[in-house]
């Protein structure tokens, strides 16, 4: 039972990585002009910025709002379709991409995943992975309300089978603070992001990855 948890625990946390990695990486394409302060910071950090690094938070809720995970890491993204997402916390995992392959690695399952980029995360993120497609013809973007320091923009996805109804994502003074996607069951993940660095140098070697020995490899 205590490996089935585990599995299961795990298999939910790279859905969720899927959808926050579609976000940060696929949507800098076109934006239309807007004199909104809240898009204008969705705007600069997603044409502007071209590496980024933070450590997360990480928390899932059910529809009821009731925690289900937590977990936390360290993130870095260099434009365009390279990254790397470390979790540290509770269950170790790492999720590497080049720009060309994606893996995927369980640490405590052993197992290694290997992807193609293009076509890995679905359709709907392909297109915006890929470059193929402009935000406005995938999104309506939609300002709300500030809460506290945060300004918040929301994503509402024209197509619904990419398998979220909404994505947030709230700013502070012209700064990414947090995401919040909420899944076509109720389900919500919010990401708080802190101790941000933008525009600054990245070590190629952060966005390779070495397959380890003795570890099951599936995919390409």
């Amino acid at each position: 039972p205590g490996a089935t948890t585990r599995t299961c625990k795990l298999n939910n946390r790279r859905v969720n990585v899927k959808k926050i990695i579609i976000i940060l990486l696929g949507m800098g394409l076109l934006f239309s002009s807007t004199v909104d302060a809240n898009i204008k910071n969705l705007q600069r950090f997603f044409k502007k910025v071209k590496t980024f690094q933070a450590q997360f938070i990480q928390v899932v809720e059910d529809e009821g709002m009731n925690r289900l995970q937590e977990s936390s890491g360290t993130m870095w993204i260099e434009r365009p379709g390279r990254f790397r997402w470390n979790y540290d916390a509770p269950l170790k995992q790492q999720i590497v991409s080049d720009g060309k392959k994606l893996w995927v690695y369980d640490i405590e399952l052993e197992q290694v995943v290997v992807r193609k980029m293009r076509g890995s995360l679905g359709q709907t993120p392909a297109i915006l992975l890929a470059g193929r497609g402009a935000l406005s013809r995938n999104f309506v973007l939609k300002k709300l309300d500030n809460e506290g320091k945060l300004q918040w923009v929301k994503m509402i996805p024209k197509n619904k089978d990419g398998g979220y109804q909404d994505i947030r994502i709230g700013f502070e003074n012209g700064k990414i603070r947090s995401l919040l996607m909420v899944d076509g069951f109720g389900r919500r993940t919010r990401i708080t992001l802190y101790k941000t660095r933008e525009n600054k140098p990245i070590k190629g070697s952060v966005f390779k990855f070495k397959i380890p020995p003795k570890v099951d490899v599936i995919g390409q």
